[in-house]
């Protein structure tokens, strides 16, 4: 696999959450060998023994049942425990969920069928957001528990934290919260982590501007997925393929940003290499 990776011109590679724990020793091996270098791993890497299927929110660190929450922290330092073992600069968090009816399904179909101005959907969104006042304190009591033991012992190994924003409105953290989240937690280990994504699908849902989002979080940012939306809500596209504007994120990046390409194992090896090409020649060297 990393061999694969090398072979298209990558110096370097993250581990996401779709990791057996059985190629962790050839993983190493490839890392000691001088043939690839880590620059981050996606919570729970490796997954947990048993589990073979990605499985980022297998864990909630917002569950109100204290067992799960504690699994989630012994899954989540076992991936602090392998980035500093690889020298990986960050590990990308999901924060868990506010238990609620999914609405992004819906909303992103209806979309599709150019029904967003209507009042219908302004009264769903509504909603939305009612359910988010209603119940979120609860669970992002627990979430930020959690982020903030994992804080100490990521700090402990020389290891960042990076909060992702999510695509689901009932995920955690709330775009809206992402920067008092930060200003919480205003310790250098820990930072916003932005999925061009996740941002491009609420910014076509109404919820976000997707550039001014990632501009009013840049301060913290330590890194990104990058990969294109076919508008309203299918991801992991090539750039190039879909409707974000990548050019207008660049005055925002810097050379120092964690920047991943997260793309569907559907896509061609040529498509690979042309999306590829299609940041660099956008984002040159940013």
């Amino acid at each position: 696999m990393l061999r694969e990776i090398r072979s298209l011109g990558f110096e370097w590679a993250e581990l996401s959450h779709g990791i057996r724990i059985s190629l962790l020793p050839g993983i190493l091996e490839a890392v000691d060998g001088g043939e690839i270098k880590i620059s981050s791993l996606h919570n729970f890497c490796p997954l947990p023994i048993g589990v073979n299927h990605a499985a980022p929110n297998l864990y909630l660190f917002s569950s109100p049942d204290s067992r799960e929450r504690e699994a989630a922290y012994k899954h989540s330092a076992r991936t602090i425990e392998t980035a500093a073992r690889l020298k990986a600069a960050a590990v990308v968090l999901h924060l868990g969920c506010i238990e609620m009816k999914d609405y992004t399904a819906k909303l992103l179909d209806w979309v599709a069928r150019g029904q967003k101005e209507t009042p219908k959907y302004a009264a769903l969104c509504e909603k939305v957001v009612a359910s988010w006042e209603e119940k979120k304190d609860r669970y992002a009591q627990f979430a930020n528990e959690m982020l903030e033991r994992l804080a100490r012992l990521a700090e402990d190994r020389g290891v960042q934290l990076g909060i992702e924003n999510r695509q689901a409105l009932e995920e955690l953290p709330l775009d809206s919260d992402i920067d008092v989240l930060l200003r919480e937690f205003n310790r250098p280990g820990i930072g916003y982590w932005h999925d061009c994504g996740h941002a491009q699908i609420k910014d076509n849902l109404g919820f976000i501007n997707h550039r001014a989002h990632l501009e009013a979080l840049s301060p913290r940012l330590l890194g990104l997925h990058v990969h294109d939306v076919a508008f309203p809500g299918r991801d992991h596209c090539a750039p190039g393929q879909g409707t974000i504007d990548f050019a207008a994120l660049k005055p925002l990046l810097k050379p120092g940003h964690i920047k991943v390409f997260e793309l569907s194992p559907n896509l061609s090896v040529e498509e690979v290499v042309k999306g590829v090409a299609h940041i660099h020649q956008l984002w040159g060297a940013a």
